[in-house]
């Protein structure tokens, strides 16, 4: 029986691969982590053994002692890119400090692989918008720092401890089991949820800043193959859609999935205008193929959204910085 650990498995990806995993992978014993602050333990696939657990505080070693898992997918993250200057310590927290937690468990009984989910947020501007692995990453927020300092430890657990590594960049994933109650991270979901709540959509600026939007489903084959493959061995891989849309030209497209809506636009903020990651090297390595377009992948994440309970949404009450707050996020 080979065992997996999956970190963040109440989440979108988390959630989602543990479905891919159990559904296609017999043999294959799925265990998930998660704290539970901004995923649903509905989102859990019944078979996988759930741990609640946070990683900054629990002892997780308990359940690595347990296992002796396989392969570790480390998922677990809170994503708030644009937020994080105004949460630096809890970024760093969460973000940093807890993956230097599963980084020495995974040292300590002898994981066979950890694939980490990083973030094309590493890039920082990239190469005029382009975003390719051979760059030298320079980021430009304490999410990307963060992200780019844990796949630099875990690069030196490669090189001084032996611990075998693959490291997923993907982009605007988005889905069924996406948190769409979340006002600062997902804006696919973000439009969702004000829709649903009579609220008008909202663009950051002139909306003319590009992404390329990864349907969830697309990427399960690929993030499994990411740890069992020799090929994918100490690589670091984009991973996720082809095709980049203008921020303006994806609300376009939800408003014609859900038959219409107001839209509004709200001061700029600091963030990367254009965001075009090549993808050759998910084909050549992870046999990734993009099968879902924007419209296909937003029809059967609508179709889900209408369906979701009310949820209250997350609102953070303060935040560690309020200089330079956007009016937007302002709580006072």
């Amino acid at each position: 029986m080979t065992k997996v650990l999956i970190t963040g498995i109440a989440g979108l990806l988390g959630s989602r691969l543990a479905d891919y995993i159990i559904e296609t992978q017999p043999g294959v014993e799925v265990v998930g982590i998660d704290d539970l602050s901004g995923g649903y333990k509905q989102n859990i696939n019944p078979k996988v053994e759930f741990w609640q657990m946070d990683l900054l505080i629990h002892p997780i070693e308990n359940c690595f002692e347990n296992h002796k898992f396989d392969y570790v997918f480390h998922f677990a993250a809170y994503a708030a890119e644009g937020l994080s200057p105004f949460i630096r310590q809890y970024n760093y927290e969460n973000n940093l400090i807890a993956t230097t937690r599963i980084i020495n468990q995974c040292i300590k009984y002898n994981v066979k692989r950890l694939v980490f989910t990083s973030t094309l947020a590493v890039y920082g501007h990239g190469n005029y918008g382009i975003f390719d692995e051979n760059q030298t990453p320079s980021p430009i927020d304490p999410y990307g720092v963060a992200k780019y300092a844990c796949e630099m430890d875990i690069q030196i657990a490669g090189e001084q401890h032996g611990l075998d590594w693959c490291i997923i960049r993907p982009h605007n994933v988005y889905g069924i089991n996406q948190n769409i109650w979340d006002k600062y991270r997902n804006v696919l979901g973000i439009w969702m949820y004000q829709h649903m709540n009579k609220e008008p959509m909202t663009i950051f600026g002139d909306g003319n800043q590009t992404r390329a939007f990864s349907y969830i489903d697309d990427s399960l084959a690929p993030l499994w193959k990411a740890a069992i493959l020799p090929e994918a061995s100490k690589e670091i891989i984009n991973l996720g859609g082809i095709k980049e849309y203008s921020i303006k030209e994806a609300n376009e497209i939800l408003r014609d999935v859900i038959g219409g809506g107001e839209v509004i636009f709200k001061e700029a903020r600091h963030e990367v205008k254009h965001s075009i990651p090549t993808y050759q090297k998910s084909i050549d390595i992870l046999d990734f193929e993009h099968k879902t377009d924007l419209h296909d992948g937003l029809r059967e994440m609508w179709s889900w959204a209408q369906q979701q309970p009310l949820r209250d949404r997350f609102i953070w009450p303060n935040y560690e910085l309020d200089k330079g707050i956007y009016s937007f996020w302002k709580t006072k």
